[in-house]
């Protein structure tokens, strides 16, 4: 197995970055490469635009999974890459390129040299939107192939390559969509009391969401409300009648997400009634906090350490989503963080992570689910 090949997979993989749920040349590519490969003691099953692959082991007493994500952001790509994305507007600015070129190496080695165990490889679409985890999880394909445990990785930019990175319990947030919109009554710029301005209304909305973790949260509790996105109005001498803001809700506990959707219900009822408007919220796609099986963790934390060809750091929880999220609250399991080195984050248009680190995580998760499986 020549560990360049993957670099190639990768580069091949970012030129096609597809949204969620819509990745079938993503798809189609797996599947091509996949067949390739010995197939003893494979078995495939596809899931809309996912797919799950299954080694027989040599003497099976359980079941061992690896997940990887598949799709794309909507991101205009601004690297200097050869290969940069040949779908406009689309981008893999989270690594799922990585992910996937990773997963193919950790399968062409077990397809050759399966383990005592079984062997699940779950690539799911839809991680980015709007959540491919909770519905894979709920299928029959899913059901016939539910695995013991299930493990995972996520590229880090600000990690140098060769350092693994991770906790027990809590490692990504519970996050949440936010959408609101607002409609009052539309007018002439003279005549603004003759109609209810949603840009207005909008400004002042955003500013009092601004005062929940502020003043309604736990301060030794974590959350974030951001406001990403906002658009009312169509002309400079028209009083708006719609409004929309759009953003997302992170938090460390599901208790402190619950008081912040409670209190921005709160908040546009105060709108409706001070604008004499009305409004709707959707909170569009949830997932759950990551949450790193404390035994399984500090084990692989312990294993990672021993090892002389990288360094083991113990990180801090991070806000970012994850619907890795949804397979670790009801399977045991954890995902770590792998370092890709480039001073550009996650869902950056410029971020090039460092290709070295696909070799670093082929090779030591092979081992790691090698030594897994040899251990009851």
């Amino acid at each position: 197995m020549s560990l360049q090949q993957f670099v190639q997979i990768r580069r091949d993989l970012h030129q096609i970055p597809e949204p969620g749920f819509q990745e079938y040349k993503t798809q189609r590519y797996l599947l091509d490469y996949i067949d390739t490969l010995p197939q003893e003691r494979l078995a495939i099953q596809t899931w809309r635009t996912g797919i799950l692959v299954k080694v027989s082991g040599t003497n099976p007493r359980r079941m061992l999974a690896w997940r990887t994500d598949m799709d794309g952001l909507p991101i205009p790509e601004e690297t200097s890459y050869p290969f940069r994305s040949v779908h406009e507007g689309y981008m893999h600015a989270c690594g799922h390129d990585m992910h996937m070129a990773i997963a193919l190496g950790i399968l062409t080695h077990f397809a050759h040299h399966p383990l005592a165990d079984d062997l699940l490889f779950i690539f799911q679409p839809a991680e980015e939107g709007p959540g491919g985890a909770k519905p894979l999880m709920e299928s029959e394909a899913f059901a016939s192939w539910r695995p013991d445990c299930v493990f995972a990785l996520h590229i880090a930019p600000e990690y140098p390559v060769g350092t693994i990175a991770t906790r027990p319990g809590i490692l990504f947030a519970n996050t949440s969509e936010l959408f609101i919109e607002l409609t009052g009554k539309g007018g002439h710029a003279a005549y603004p009391h003759r109609a209810n301005d949603m840009v207005v209304a909008a400004s002042h909305l955003v500013t009092q969401l601004q005062t929940i973790v502020s003043r309604n949260i736990d301060p030794l509790d974590s959350g974030v409300i951001t406001i990403g996105r906002i658009e009312g109005g169509t002309k400079q001498n028209i009083i708006a009648e719609k409004a929309r803001i759009e953003g997302t809700i992170r938090t460390l506990s599901l208790e402190s997400m619950k008081k912040i959707k409670a209190r921005i219900e709160a908040l546009v009822q105060g709108i409706e009634t001070g604008f004499a408007c009305s409004a709707t919220i959707d909170y569009g796609s949830n997932y759950c906090q990551v949450y790193n099986d404390p035994a399984l963790t500090e084990e692989f934390m312990q294993w990672v350490q021993e090892k002389r060809d990288v360094t083991f750091v113990s990180c801090t929880e991070a806000m970012t989503g994850e619907d890795f999220g949804y397979f670790l609250a009801e399977i045991p399991g954890f995902l770590f963080w792998l370092g890709v080195n480039t001073p550009y984050g996650l869902h950056h248009a410029k971020i090039e992570p460092d290709e070295q680190a696909i070799e670093v995580a082929i090779r030591l998760v092979t081992d790691y689910l090698s030594w897994k499986s040899g251990q009851m």
